[in-house]
């Protein structure tokens, strides 16, 4: 696993640490690493999430179930982010919503105990990794912070422009690739599918954007 990690240095959250660090450090912390199958449930809601995830290759999605079992989806994340880490953190361990494999996955979990807490050997690159993990939960929030604008639109039209806005600003470029099919973006604007894809055509029609598949063009 050692060899495997020593690859992932690129990831935001090793960040300022060096590649022959990085054994030492996972070893400290008693990480450990597995892969799931395309839909498998990585951490189940109501289950106690001690450990944050770290994506290393993949993508997984965060849903909520009410109480008749319908789901909404709630985010997605792919490769070097955190998963799991508002729960691991906080004074109720029970996680709130679940997570699951979206496409096959490789997940490095870290017990969220050993992260906060340096060890006696006080490795030099506890602090920085600390500072790293503190930055990536700002920008997960400000990611949800997005979902929460998009949902709050009266209109789905407004809920798509929204979207594809943020999409174009975060990618920085008026012509950009979602990561999303229709199916899943339908979940995620919390809209029926059908009318995702009547609207999607309406506003090329009207000359709002411009798409195929996946890659959209705003004007």
């Amino acid at each position: 696993m050692e060899s495997e990690i020593c690859q992932q240095t690129m990831l935001p959250l090793f960040a300022g640490i060096r590649r022959e660090d990085l054994p030492v450090m996972l070893q400290c912390l008693g990480s450990f690493q597995k892969t799931y199958h395309k839909g498998e449930i990585i951490f189940l809601e109501g289950h106690e999430v001690r450990s944050v995830g770290v994506i290393l290759s993949g993508t997984v999605h965060m849903v909520k179930e009410d109480e008749e079992g319908n789901q909404t989806f709630l985010l997605s994340m792919d490769r070097g982010e955190l998963f799991g880490e508002s729960f691991s953190c906080g004074s109720h361990l029970d996680a709130r919503v679940s997570f699951f494999a979206a496409v096959p996955c490789t997940v490095l979990f870290l017990p969220f105990y050993k992260v906060i807490h340096a060890c006696k050997m006080t490795c030099r690159f506890h602090h920085r990794l600390i500072e790293n993990m503190v930055r990536m939960i700002g920008d997960k929030n400000v990611k949800l912070m997005n979902k929460i604008e998009i949902i709050s639109q009266k209109t789905l039209r407004e809920k798509i422009m929204v979207y594809l806005r943020q999409q174009a600003k975060e990618q920085g470029s008026s012509s950009f690739t979602i990561t999303l099919g229709r199916m899943e973006l339908a979940d995620y604007l919390c809209a029926d599918r059908s009318a995702l894809t009547r609207e999607l055509s309406s506003m090329k029609r009207e000359g709002l954007i411009d798409y195929q598949k996946n890659t959209f063009q705003l004007f």
